[in-house]
């Protein structure tokens, strides 16, 4: 840390500004997401135009990389949070406003660019703020956006269900977040990242670690599908009035946070391939309870094994790809992750796709097997014991 910042800041206060970060940027995308039925409707969208639109934000988040690579070398991480956080605020009044499918792609176009923008920096400041500490609190991080997560769901149901307008949805929350912006930034560290020697900005995984880069992909996959289309599948499938759509997509979001608050008391207990595993199955097992049965209770209770499913997949994998012998944790996660956030980022514009040709009810089906592909990878991991001390082995092995 440079000697002549943060001094009046304890480490504590450091870690909640960090924390309110990640807050608001799961609170963001929540709040987009959380009406999207309302905005396919307004714009008569269909699911392959959704889906085509739904492309703009993968294209913004991947295009502005390279871009936030640079800012980071040049600007403080402080200085690029504050300005993607300020700029996510002001994306997601001006998506409330669009009123045509073209305004709406370039405003994803944006909001992908924000988000890129404060991902990268807010994992900047964490570690950071985690060299503070002796115990691990990375996994606390990512837990504070699930929860903003789940509140920001939670909000848009409240908003769903008092039938108030998306421009006032989103102006409000924009305000809050702006708020939350600009009382937080000076509990951050005002620190420039430590320049790396000059690497790729996608780099793959080698052979070995393939596998696990194609977990994190199914894993990532399935989650964002349920971020962009549990809601409308509600509607399209199930046939529920709005409220119980997005309270569709609520009941995931609880499940997910939940599942990452006990994730750590799980894998200490039954080990990280097991539960891996266990995420597989639950998985394949929410989707195609709410494929074969779409009524309102059963496809709820796929969705709450869907949001446990995905909930500790990635940090599993991540953990694990930071053990690897064969080359540096900064590598391997990296690599991981370029594969893992394809799935993310392009999935769900197929699932419209799919849901235009057939029905959505198929496209859910078909990315049900991401959970059997999961529980097939996890098999082919070799470890001698499946409990986290003996857990490192797994990546080690070839």
């Amino acid at each position: 840390m440079d000697g002549q910042q943060n001094l009046t800041k304890t480490p504590l206060q450091l870690r909640i500004g960090c924390a309110i970060f990640y807050f608001i940027s799961g609170f963001g995308y929540s709040t987009w997401a959380s009406r999207i039925p309302t905005i396919k409707h307004q714009l008569n969208l269909n699911e392959a135009q959704l889906g085509t639109i739904l492309f703009a934000m993968p294209i913004g988040l991947m295009l502005t990389m390279p871009v936030t690579d640079k800012l980071l070398s040049r600007y403080t991480s402080r200085a690029v949070m504050l300005f993607g956080s300020l700029w996510l605020c002001v994306i997601i009044v001006l998506i409330g406003y669009s009123n045509s499918a073209w305004q709406l792609a370039l405003m994803l176009f944006c909001f992908g660019s924000a988000r890129n923008l404060m991902t990268l920096s807010i994992n900047t400041q964490g570690v950071a703020v985690q060299a503070l500490y002796s115990k691990s609190i990375m996994a606390m991080f990512h837990g504070v956006w699930s929860l903003a997560g789940f509140a920001g769901a939670g909000v848009g149901y409240l908003m769903v269900y008092y039938s108030v307008g998306i421009h006032y949805h989103f102006l409000f929350a924009s305000i809050a977040l702006l708020v939350l912006t600009l009382y937080f930034i000076k509990d951050t560290i005002d620190q420039k990242p430590i320049v790396q020697s000059k690497r790729p900005v996608f780099s793959l995984p080698d052979k070995y670690l393939l596998k696990f880069s194609l977990i994190c992909f199914a894993s990532m996959a399935c989650e964002n599908a349920m971020y962009d289309w549990s809601a409308i599948y509600f509607q399209k499938a199930v046939h529920s009035e709005k409220a119980t759509a997005t309270a569709a997509f609520v009941v995931y979001m609880v499940a997910m946070t939940s599942g990452r608050l006990m994730g750590d008391k799980l894998v200490t207990r039954i080990g990280i391939k097991t539960v891996l595993k266990f995420s597989g199955i639950f998985i394949f097992a929410g989707l195609m309870a709410a494929v074969l049965l779409p009524f309102t209770v059963t496809a709820m209770l796929g969705f709450v094994l869907v949001g446990l499913g995905v909930s500790c997949v990635v940090p599993m994998i991540f953990s694990l790809a930071g053990k690897s012998k064969n080359m540096s944790s900064s590598s391997a996660l990296a690599s991981i992750s370029t594969v893992g956030y394809t799935g993310f980022l392009l999935i769900p514009p197929f699932v419209g796709y799919i849901a235009h040709a057939s029905s959505i009810r198929w496209s859910f089906g078909i990315i049900a097997f991401f959970g059997v592909m999961m529980v097939w990878l996890v098999s082919k991991l070799k470890t001698g014991d499946s409990h986290p001390a003996e857990e490192s082995t797994i990546i080690q092995e070839n």
